[in-house]
């Protein structure tokens, strides 16, 4: 079955959802029953942003709120924690512009602006959630408590897009990837330029 360009993004974007969505309740609903007294946290919403920024860009506001509705769902978070996580994730779209500065494809193939890329994302989401807090009463302190609870996740974040883009197509503007793909399949069903000159072409002088 062949897809259109747009089916193929909204599948993708999709399945980024669900599995962002089920990753961040499953480890969510984790950290409250099993250690609920633990003051570091770990969430993949950065690290799923930053992948899916790569691909589709834009589109990666959907998994910003996808994820922090996640969050906060399975931890049982109230309103004000929803707005925090939801609309402080977006901020992490804030690493768009490193695109414009370097363009996706030295941020894919170096490490040092791979890891840029991800504190990027990661500093602007938690600044993100800061400021939304200071709106429900937060104080300015809380920025520290945020950077320092969430340190795991900018490990995490940085260990998967180095992991990610090592992978083939994973971490890369889709468009560009459909495009290397397509003409990587065209090169190998062209005829070799010798099979053609003394291949069948030898048969006219037997």
């Amino acid at each position: 079955m062949n897809l259109s360009f747009k089916q193929y993004r909204t599948i993708d974007l999709v399945i980024m959802l669900v599995l962002l969505a089920i990753s961040e309740a499953v480890i969510a609903y984790a950290a409250r029953v099993w250690f609920p007294y633990e003051s570091y946290v770990l969430s993949p919403s950065i690290a799923m942003i930053c992948i899916v920024m790569m691909r589709w860009n834009g589109f990666a506001a959907v998994h910003a709120i996808g994820g922090g509705a996640a969050l906060c769902i399975a931890s049982g978070a109230n309103a004000a924690q929803f707005a925090v996580y939801c609309i402080g994730n977006c901020f992490a779209l804030a690493a768009l512009l490193l695109f414009r500065i370097f363009g996706k494809e030295k941020i894919r193939s170096s490490n040092m602006l791979t890891i840029l890329f991800a504190f990027t994302a990661f500093c602007a989401a938690q600044i993100g959630r800061w400021l939304v807090g200071l709106l429900f009463g937060g104080s300015a302190g809380d920025i520290i408590t945020l950077f320092t609870t969430d340190s795991l996740s900018l490990v995490f974040t940085i260990v998967t897009l180095l992991i990610a883009r090592r992978i083939d197509g994973l971490f890369e503007d889709q468009k560009a990837y459909l495009i290397r793909t397509q003409n990587e399949r065209n090169r190998q069903q062209m005829p070799d330029e010798g099979d053609t000159l003394y291949g069948e072409g030898t048969d006219r002088y037997e």
